[in-house]
């Protein structure tokens, strides 16, 4: 079978098929969420994660704090040194999961091809629309307002013709920023593109692709599919479209969910195993939470490492009971840890837990997990102001 992207004739067709896609990102959602509910934190720096006196890590922080160098997967003890009168607040996840289900209940009533990538982030596919609205430019400036005047939060927009541009494009201006890359704009946009940014090439790889003088998407492009092949394995046929504007895949609204993970990686590698465990009770709160929402259980609990120097590994155990609460999930990942790793002498980068082989819930995992438990938005139709924009 020929690769979309193959000819210019064929790179030129799929960026003129009309799709219009939006990606949706959630400004610093746990903190922003903690903000509107107490007021008096608005304009501070708020931390959210695990305490500095337990050997925690930022989850998530507002902009405040981040102007301080805070980020998260980063050491709480850290952060603290970092923003001294930072406000240290616990994750609740419940919260934000019910914040969240009003979120996607509002955007369901757009379209009902959204596919949700986490509580925060989601895909919109908008080429029809219930507003019938032809500017996606329009919906997502809707989309914005919206989200201010009715949830008092702030989300960055990307706009485009397919998905990858698309979430490029919502972190060109965080936070509550509107980006726009049209099909004419996408190849000069991508050749542009660090190759650090791009969405799906992680830190190792890129630092793989820099070692061969491939800093961009210009010098990307300038690989056959042979080279790239070699290069990425089989991801190498999907860049090589990728970064010739070519992304066919759809908007999926429906997932069969297989697993349910959360993972950090840390700003400074790690040394201590006592602190991979704390990050660890964290990582498992936050898995059980999700289980929780979405009334599944599973039998198998997965550890993941990625070592200082980019070498992963993962550990699993299959037992007869079914788990969904955070200590039962974090005590396996702690013996995995202790037991079948080598935390205990060489530094981690990045450390992950996975509960997987469910029972329980709806087949369609993510779908069961967003749909509005709690009163919609209404969301009228409306007169748009012009804007510069009109894809």
């Amino acid at each position: 079978m020929g690769l979309a992207g193959d000819s210019v004739a064929e790179q030129t067709a799929w960026r003129a098929k009309g799709r219009k896609i939006i990606h949706v990102d959630m400004d610093a959602f746990f903190a922003a969420v903690e903000q509107r509910d107490r007021p008096k934190l608005r304009g501070r720096p708020v931390i959210v994660g695990g305490s500095p006196w337990n050997r925690g890590v930022v989850s998530t922080c507002s902009y405040e704090a981040r102007s301080y160098g805070v980020h998260s997967a980063m050491a709480s003890r850290t952060a603290l040194e970092l923003c001294p009168h930072a406000v240290f607040l616990p994750v609740r996840m419940e919260r934000y999961g019910e914040v969240s289900r009003h979120f996607f209940a509002f955007l369901r009533q757009i379209t009902d091809l959204v596919e949700p990538l986490s509580l925060d982030e989601a895909f919109l596919d908008v080429t029809e629309n219930r507003l019938r609205e032809a500017s996606a430019t329009r919906l997502a400036e809707h989309i914005q307002k919206t989200v201010r005047c009715k949830f008092g939060l702030s989300c960055s927009v990307g706009v485009s013709y397919n998905c990858f541009l698309a979430k490029m494009a919502s972190k060109r201006k965080k936070p509550a920023g509107r980006t726009v890359i049209g099909p004419e704009e996408a190849l000069d946009f991508l050749a542009a593109l660090p190759i650090g940014e791009f969405f799906g090439i992680g830190p190792a790889t890129a630092q793989k692709l820099r070692a061969r003088q491939i800093f961009t998407g210009a010098d990307l492009r300038a690989l056959s599919l042979k080279n790239l092949e070699e290069m990425l394995g089989k991801m190498g046929r999907r860049y090589y479209a990728i970064v010739r504007g070519v992304d066919p895949r759809p908007v999926n609204p429906v997932h069969s969910r297989k697993s349910l993970s959360r993972e950090r990686t840390f700003d400074e590698d790690l040394k201590n195993i006592d602190e991979l465990s704390a990050a660890l009770r964290e990582l498992a709160e936050e898995v059980a939470a999700a289980l929780r929402r979405e009334n599944i259980r599973g039998r198998t609990i997965t550890l993941k490492l990625r070592y200082g120097n980019f070498e992963s590994i993962t550990r699993s155990r299959t037992f007869s009971a079914l788990a969904s609460d955070g200590f039962a999930i974090a005590s396996a990942a702690n013996e995995l840890l202790r037991e079948r790793t080598s935390a205990w002498t060489r530094s981690v980068r990045l450390i992950g837990v996975a509960v997987s082989s469910f029972a329980g819930g709806t087949p369609n995992g993510d779908r069961a997990f967003f749909q509005p438990e709690l009163p919609l938005v209404h969301c009228q139709r409306q007169e748009f102001p012009e804007v510069d924009k009109s894809f």
